[in-house]
């Protein structure tokens, strides 16, 4: 039998009178005359009972590198487990996450867990060397077991949907492989009908072949391997969509070049690990505090760009405007600032994304950056 809240009953006045009595009989109901017996000490108890508000979590770890290995050419992976050896398991994640790394030299940059969201007694990821970049993978390439990173995390800006029956297409370059790897994991545990397009410069230089291979060992047409040097060339954007069947939803980790040609595909979901490009910029100016130096920042360069190469410790992550490490206050001009990058970041009228957000063409901000 089903009964309602006996507080929404004694609140509506429903027990004014004896309950009902059984047809025939002399008897209350027992259940409900219990019920009517407890409800005004429910009544009073829920509202003694003060509201607690939620407590804030904080999901800052120390994490120790185990294990270094080499994925592929220029390509190491890292296990990193609890550092402080405290219980077996590790926040959970799902297919898409990252974690924010805080680095030896003060960086923070950001790595896709490309592991097994199963196992939850250590992360792995896998960083790329850049020879000619700003520091962080050398960073990453230059730990050995035993060092202890604090992270953030993990987050997701790129999750995984498997409902529905629509098939999924993956598109991985290169390094962006790291969070479509376990999608794909997730996709072949689900059943779903789905394909994977890896595209990179050679095979030598792609991790994670062989768990791709066992993967779809019994179903092998799932994974198409694409090299430059196979190829004699970059693929299109025909090429990379060739195995998108009707209506597919199609999950994209790679250079941000061959982005512009997979926008007309309705159901896309993006994660880049490079800042976007920018399209119709203009030029304005930026001016570190109010009696400071003023920076020209051209139409084809950001103000982080600009700002970083004049303050080379100023604090990002991202660059693509959704952590906001970099955000910084405007002191004057916020009239003319024009915001941009994710709608995860918080925005205000005083401050800016410096990495995606611009002044309008031919305006001048005043950041509070300080004059040292």
């Amino acid at each position: 039998m089903s009964l309602p809240d006996p507080r929404t009953l004694a609140a509506a006045g429903a027990w004014a009178t004896p309950p009902p009595r059984r047809a025939g009989g002399s008897r209350p109901e027992p259940l409900l005359a219990l019920l009517a017996r407890i409800t005004p000490l429910l009544v009073r108890g829920s509202a003694r009972r003060p509201v607690r508000e939620p407590a804030a979590v904080d999901r800052s770890l120390a994490l120790r590198v185990t294990e270094v290995t080499a994925e592929a050419e220029g390509v190491v992976g890292l296990r990193l487990v609890r550092a402080d050896g405290g219980g077996a398991f590790l926040p959970a994640w799902h297919p898409g996450a990252h974690l924010d790394l805080d680095l030896p030299s003060g960086r923070r940059r950001q790595y896709s867990l490309c592991g097994d969201p199963a196992v939850r007694g250590a992360y792995r990821v896998a960083v790329r060397l850049v020879p000619d970049g700003e520091g962080g993978s050398r960073e990453m390439h230059a730990l050995a077991p035993g060092a202890v990173l604090r992270t953030l995390g993990p987050r997701n800006a790129f999750p995984l949907a498997l409902t529905g029956s629509g098939s999924l297409l993956f598109v991985a370059g290169g390094i962006g492989i790291t969070p479509i790897l376990p999608m794909v994991r997730a996709a072949a545990a689900a059943g779903a009908d789905w394909r994977l397009v890896y595209a990179g410069r050679s095979r030598a230089t792609l991790p994670f072949l062989a768990e791709l291979a066992g993967l779809s060992a019994h179903e092998p047409w799932r994974v198409r391997v694409r090299t430059d040097e196979e190829a004699g060339g970059p693929p299109s954007a025909e090429e990379l969509l060739a195995d998108a069947g009707p209506g597919a939803a199609v999950y994209f980790c790679g250079p941000p070049a061959l982005v512009p040609g997979l926008r007309s595909v309705p159901a896309l979901h993006v994660e880049r690990f490079s800042p976007p490009p920018i399209t119709d910029g203009a030029a304005f100016e930026i001016q570190l505090g109010r009696d400071g130096e003023v920076l020209p920042v051209p139409a084809d360069r950001t103000a982080l760009s600009v700002l970083t190469a004049a303050r080379p410790t100023t604090p990002y992550s991202c660059r693509q405007g959704f952590c906001g490490t970099c955000r910084v206050r405007v002191l004057a001009g916020g009239d003319a600032l024009r915001h941009g990058g994710s709608a995860t970041a918080r925005r205000t009228d005083d401050a800016m994304l410096v990495c995606v957000s611009r002044g309008a063409p031919g305006s001048r901000l005043v950041l509070d950056v300080g004059t040292g």
